[in-house]
């Protein structure tokens, strides 16, 4: 997680000076009766986790146990900017309705709760359960503010907890910490998963400008064995959220294991991203013979995202921050701050002797997608343009499949704000641009000109285009999550109007188009 000290003057400052500006593009209004108003605030997400109100980031501990889902994340309880971390809960039967738990994880002498992860004990290794009660053990950093302040290098450890009630009241070891501090500065997020290799616990753990790799027996004594990244990959500021996990590559039996590390700064379109490595692990040492820098998203706002522990049949599950460190305190939402992304799958395949992550929505998101929408066939001449309602209030899943490699799709409301995704196949690149898509002023950094996306592995034929509208988001999936963008957008009104231009001097045809309406999940 991205370390923000803020003091209380800070905390409120951001708040005066937003409340204060001459704000020409006018946030929506949102006037409902006390009755109706559960999570129907202006930019509230009908379909995406959000906290119900102050701050919230990274995902953490993300783990399944005993038919649940478990989602705890970086939460300051007290304000909708950044302070003292806590853990933050919720949990699901089926990845898309969430509950809203309390808080699992306080700060204590040791320090604030900063990122981690958390697993399933099924050996009781840590003899914190029984084999018949296994505990369910959150690992995090503790970031030691007064350390910090006081200019030490050495104020962030690692710590442990346990549940024996599946998450519902924690223990902290009385150990903690259980990894010390020689004087690393940037020294936290620690991944924890069983390495069936060696029958141990596997601890990744990010430090400066590279990963290390710990090995332990229980969770409670740790030895480091590797380290890797010095060498390898983008570099921003620090190394951050790190996670690992083998995948079958599609179509095959061979298996590779695949690293996320996010960074910031650093992202090929501005501010935080999250790259990944695909190579080999040995129960000890990750190598790579991976030479281009790969991304999980193009996007903006994908951020310190991390799969989960422990799921049935071994799927791989990922959930990602949807936030920009550039201007996550500032979005104009009033009682809480920031959302999740749709959870994804990942898979891994190989396309013209490259290795690819996809990343594309469970298929449970099927579940609250009503598919009532007609689809049609649409055709729009050479060098013209057509247009389609919208008619689902930011609230829809937009699909369609294509063989043309030149359009440019537009979506608009009454008031002028638009969003803009083109398809370049001569270039080869995908642009979004958010420049005018509503609210905007609340940071200069937010629209900073077109995001690009390269596609050099685009097959030929058709391929699928799936977008997902929430009130105050776009996801993009291309050709089944080969390539995605997520960003955050704020329009002053529902987006009403589609227009399809067609770029290219033959006839554009998209098979199968449709708006469908996506369920809202709190109701």
């Amino acid at each position: 997680m991205k370390i923000k000290y803020i003091n209380i003057l800070v905390l409120i400052l951001p708040l005066v000076i937003f409340s204060c500006k001459d704000n020409t593009d006018k946030p929506l209004k949102n006037e409902v009766s006390k009755k109706e108003s559960y999570y129907t605030e202006a930019y509230r997400p009908q379909y995406h986790f959000t906290p119900e109100e102050k701050w919230m980031n990274d995902p953490n501990g993300l783990v399944y146990q005993d038919g649940t889902y478990h989602l705890f994340y970086q939460h300051y309880p007290d304000s909708t900017v950044w302070g003292p971390m806590h853990w933050g809960h919720a949990v699901s039967k089926d990845m898309m309705h969430w509950k809203h738990k309390s808080i699992a994880l306080f700060p204590d002498d040791n320090g604030l709760i900063f990122s981690g992860s958390a697993v399933v004990d099924v050996n009781n290794t840590s003899g914190f359960g029984t084999v018949d009660n296994p505990p369910l053990v959150a690992i995090f950093t503790y970031h030691l503010m007064a350390g910090e302040k006081a200019g030490r290098k050495d104020f962030q450890t690692q710590g442990i907890a346990y549940s024996l009630d599946n998450g519902d009241s924690w223990t902290k070891y009385e150990g903690n910490p259980v990894i010390g501090n020689d004087g690393i500065k940037d020294f936290r997020d620690p991944k924890v998963f069983w390495n069936e290799g060696l029958q141990l616990w596997t601890m990744l753990l990010v430090a400066g400008d590279h990963m290390q790799v710990w090995n332990s027996p229980d969770l409670k004594k740790w030895n480091q064995v590797s380290e890797f990244g010095k060498d390898k990959g983008a570099h921003g500021e620090v190394w951050e959220c790190p996670d690992m996990f083998p995948l079958k590559v599609e179509g095959s039996a061979e298996e590779k294991w695949v690293l996320l590390i996010s960074i910031n700064p650093g992202a090929p379109n501005g501010g935080s991203g999250t790259q990944y490595f695909v190579g080999d692990f040995d129960g000890e040492t990750f190598t790579t013979d991976q030479v281009a820098t790969k991304w999980v998203d193009l996007g903006r706002d994908n951020y310190a995202g991390v799969t989960y522990n422990n799921t049935p049949n071994n799927e791989r599950i990922f959930i990602g921050w949807m936030s920009n460190w550039d201007y996550a305190r500032d979005t104009p939402t009033e009682k809480w701050r920031s959302a999740m992304t749709v959870p994804r799958k990942l898979s891994l395949q190989k396309n013209n002797d490259v290795y690819e992550l996809i990343n594309y929505p469970l298929a449970a998101l099927d579940t609250i997608v009503e598919k009532g929408s007609k689809e049609v066939d649409f055709t729009v001449g050479p060098s013209q343009t057509e247009t389609m309602e919208l008619q689902q209030n930011n609230q829809s899943e937009i699909h369609f499949n294509t063989s043309a490699r030149a359009f440019q799709m537009r979506l608009k409301n009454k008031l002028g704000d638009s969003v803009v995704i083109t398809l370049n196949g001569a270039d080869g690149k995908i642009t979004f641009d958010r420049t005018a898509s509503g609210v905007k002023d609340f940071a200069a950094n937010f629209a900073l000109g077109l995001q690009t996306m390269s596609v050099p592995n685009l097959p030929e034929g058709e391929v699928e285009f799936r977008i997902l509208l929430d009130k105050s988001s776009i996801e993009l999936f291309v050709n089944k999550g080969q390539y995605v963008m997520t960003n955050q957008i704020f329009p002053r009104d529902s987006f009403t109007i589609l227009k399809v231009k067609n770029l290219s001097t033959d006839s554009l045809r998209l098979n199968s188009l449709s708006e469908n309406k996506v369920k809202r999940i709190w109701d």
